[in-house]
This record gives structure tokens, sequence and C-alpha cells, in this order.
């Protein structure tokens, strides 16, 4: 593709290493929860959205239903609605490079395509990082896998940990005030009101642990973005 350069293969490469880390910590604790390895990655192929994985996976193995289990991967992936209509032109117009482009669509893919200017760049960093994101990540399945069998206990390693790290690890650049010479309007704005929704959101997944089943009231804490709403 002549709109790939090195520097976006060394950003997207980046990422892309970090989701086969964050693979292997799902394949650990896949096999942990009593899926074989290739059952996690059957899993990671067809639904490709680590999030959902994480939890149905961990809904199930803390005793909740698969329906209840389901419909939370269901929730947490209803995000891929406007991601759909943010990134449309750049499948093709041929239906099967639209459901495969649709497949590749994860939120790394969407804010790599998102951030590029021209549409022609636009659209190889889509597919770029959907398409090494998704070797990267089953890769990571089935070392984790393969790993957990050996080892026994995820916990042991920690892998337990690995996802939430990488979550708070991407989150937490929107959380930091912005630098004295950030001269973009409302940046500061911006910041402080990231950091209240996470405040509110991190307040209702606290509230409503002891209620709810595993996985349900992280997904809740969406309710949080009501105050960016406002």
């Amino acid at each position: 593709m002549a709109n790939v350069d090195r520097v976006l293969v060394r950003d997207v490469g980046a990422v892309a290493l970090a989701s086969g880390v964050v693979g292997v910590s799902f394949g650990a604790l896949a096999v942990a929860a009593g899926m074989s390895v290739w059952m996690a990655l059957f899993m990671s192929v067809v639904v490709f959205a680590g999030g959902a994985q994480f939890v149905v996976v961990g809904m199930v193995a803390a005793g909740g239903s698969p329906a209840a289990a389901v419909l939370a991967g269901l929730l947490l992936n209803a995000r891929h609605l406007p991601f759909g209509l943010a990134v449309a032109d750049l499948l093709g117009k041929r239906w099967s490079t639209r459901l495969l482009g649709a497949h590749l669509m994860v939120d790394e893919s969407v804010a790599f395509a998102l951030s590029q200017r021209e549409p022609g760049r636009r659209r190889a960093a889509y597919w770029l990082c959907g398409g090494m994101l998704f070797v990267g990540w089953n890769t990571g399945v089935v070392l984790g896998g393969w790993a957990g069998r050996v080892v026994g206990s995820s916990e042991s390693l920690g892998l337990d940990a690995a996802f939430p790290a990488c979550m708070v690890a991407l989150l937490l650049p929107s959380l930091l005030p912005p630098k004295e010479q950030d001269a973009e309007a409302g940046a500061r704005e911006r910041a402080g009101k990231a950091r209240k929704v996470a405040l509110v959101g991190a307040l209702i997944a606290l509230v409503l642990t002891p209620w709810l089943p595993m996985g349900l009231p992280v997904i809740l804490s969406i309710l949080a973005v009501g105050v960016a709403l406002r």
C-alpha cells in the first residue's frame, strides 16, 4: 500500500505487540476457567473483541450464567455501532471486504484511521492496524493458552492483572492535565471533564459491585458518560 510508511508500521506494530501481550493474558485465563486452547482461539478468531471476551470468560468463571455473560459482551460492544458509521467509507463497496473490514473493527483500528488526514492514508491505517492486531491478538491467545496449561494458575504469573493494567495505561494520558504549552482551545476543559467522567464511572462500578454479577458494574459505569453530555 502506497500510503503505508515506516512510521505508521512502527506505531501500529507497537500496538499489535501490546495486544499480543494482553492476548497471552486472555489465553491463560480462558484455560484456567476450563476452556481448551483451541476453544479459546476459536472464540478469539470469531469474536475478536478483547474486552467482551474477558467479560464473558470472567463472568462464567465466577459462576454467572452464559446468557448474562453474552448480554454483557453485547452491551460492551455496542460502541461499535457509532464506530461503523465513522469508518464506513473505509471498508470498500464489495460485501466480502465490508464483512472483513467490519470484523477488524476494534478501538485501535478506528483510532488509527481517524487520526489520519488523507483518505488514502486513513484507509491504509485502518486495514494495517486491524490486520496486525488480529494476528498479534490470536498469536498471544495461543501462547497464553499453552502457558496456562503448563503453569496451571494464571494468578501465579500475574497474567490476570495484564488486561486492567493495559486499560489503565490507555486511559491515563486522557486523565492527566495538559501541558502548559498546549495551546489547543478547550484542552484543559476536556481534561477536567474526562477526570469527572472517570470518577463518576468508578463510583458507579464500586457501588454496584456487591449487588450485580461480575462484569456488569463495569459495563454500567458507562452511564457516567452523561456527565460529559451535560
